[in-house]
């Protein structure tokens, strides 16, 4: 066998054993053994509890199942401790996981954390320091976005980016890849959609530069580039022409009584004569030396920072969201160095179940409609035949009437004989 393709499988196979799954969680039977619900919230009654369950529709009933908050207007946290600690020195740090909102959510979050070493599971809240949240989060027409915060250095980092996250009410998978060289990617159902340098799009670093505190616009300084013409002058008469005058067409009214009204004033109109304010016409400025631009100076706070990304102790996945409306699913999480291991995840778990769900949720959604459609139907019918019932009363009224007019007739005619 050639050299170069031995090197090249034995590479492969080395780093294919050197990939670590971290965390892998899909809900079986026995998640809640490896879970742990925290007390946030329950003395005040607005702790939330968690559901394993598949949710109205799915691929798989079994397989699907994930766990899905279960009272609206709650606060919910929970966690569970990785088998091994991570440190993504020298690794890519991938998180994924799957999400559904079949409640049509709108006002809740969606997202999930990674959480140093020492937390306490019980007390798990929304104080509760993180390195890593990630993941959707949806508040009425405004929000709709994928959060993906860093903590570093005791600061909460928020991307620069507006990333959009799906609202529809099927299964989607969130994934955030962070790679040692301080670049990350984030995907949506496997699909890309934003990547770049950490630097740029979250503040992790100062600028480089400054403007020069040291500096400022001089005095004498012309950033104006027209002037006033000195030599234009305002014409005689400018300012006698009135902005309104009486509308000439306007006459008294016949009835207007000077007495009783007071004396009668024709309404005004625009003068088509007045010109405005007079303003003398602009010429090049002669003085003119452009914008005034800040000088720079290199910022002595700035400090490159190669290990900007890595993550020493990580050793909790937790779940820390308020709710409006409840019944949102998560399911099929997964923490690894290797983005192969989410991408199998991915294509064993979503991409096998994905079109079963959508066609149970259609079929679902076609019976709704056809069921509203139904007694849609219904009542417009009720409703017309209680008009021809009216109706029918009515002219019963009007025959009652007649045969009352008719009594009268005849009992006055026995009266007259």
């Amino acid at each position: 066998m050639n050299k170069s393709l031995i090197l090249v499988c034995l590479l492969a196979f080395l780093a294919v054993a050197s990939a670590t799954v971290y965390f892998k969680e899909t809900f079986d039977k026995d998640w809640e053994k490896r879970w742990v619900t925290s007390d946030w919230k329950k003395d005040e009654g607005t702790a939330g509890e968690w559901k394993w369950t598949a949710g109205p529709w799915y691929g798989d009933k079994e397989k699907d199942k994930g766990i899905q908050t279960s009272q609206d207007a709650r606060f919910y946290a929970i966690s569970a401790k990785m088998p091994k600690k991570f440190n993504n020195k020298g690794k890519d740090l991938v998180l994924q996981f799957q999400i559904r909102f079949p409640q049509s959510i709108d006002c809740g979050g969606g997202y999930i954390k990674l959480l140093p070493s020492g937390l306490d599971q019980k007390k798990l809240s929304g104080d509760s320091k993180y390195a890593i949240m990630f993941g959707p989060d949806v508040c009425g027409t405004s929000t709709k976005r994928i959060h993906a915060i860093f903590n570093y250095k005791g600061q909460n980092l928020l991307t620069k980016k507006d990333l959009k996250c799906e609202t529809d009410q099927l299964s989607h998978v969130y994934t955030l890849i962070l790679h040692p060289d301080n670049t990350y990617e984030i995907r949506t159902d496997n699909k890309e959609v934003a990547k770049g340098s950490i630097f740029e799009d979250w503040d992790f670093l100062p600028p480089k530069q400054i403007k020069d505190p040291e500096a400022s616009k001089p005095k004498d300084w012309v950033d104006s580039p027209k002037m006033d013409d000195p030599e234009d002058k305002k014409p005689e008469g400018w300012d006698d022409i009135p902005a309104k005058i009486a509308d000439p067409e306007a006459q008294k009214p016949e009835d207007w009584d000077d007495e009783a009204d007071g004396e009668w004033e024709a309404p005004t109109i625009d003068n088509p004569e007045y010109k405005g304010e007079w303003k003398p016409r602009q010429i090049d400025n002669p003085d003119y030396k452009g914008p005034w631009v800040h000088p720079m100076i290199d910022n002595p706070e700035y400090v490159e920072d190669d290990n900007a990304y890595i993550y020493k102790d990580l050793e909790y996945v937790g779940i820390e969201i308020w709710q409006v409306k409840s019944g949102t699913i998560f399911d099929n999480i997964i923490v690894t160095d290797d983005v192969e291991e989410a991408e199998k995840l991915f294509n064993d778990t979503f991409v096998k179940s994905h079109d079963a769900e959508k066609k149970m949720f259609d079929d679902i959604e076609k019976v709704k409609r056809e069921k509203e459609e139904a007694e849609r139907k219904k009542a417009e019918a009720e409703r017309k035949k209680q008009e021809e019932s009216h109706k029918d009363d009515d002219e019963d009224d009007e025959d009652d009437d007649d045969d009352d007019e008719d009594d009268k007739k005849t009992k006055k005619g026995h009266d007259e004989l």
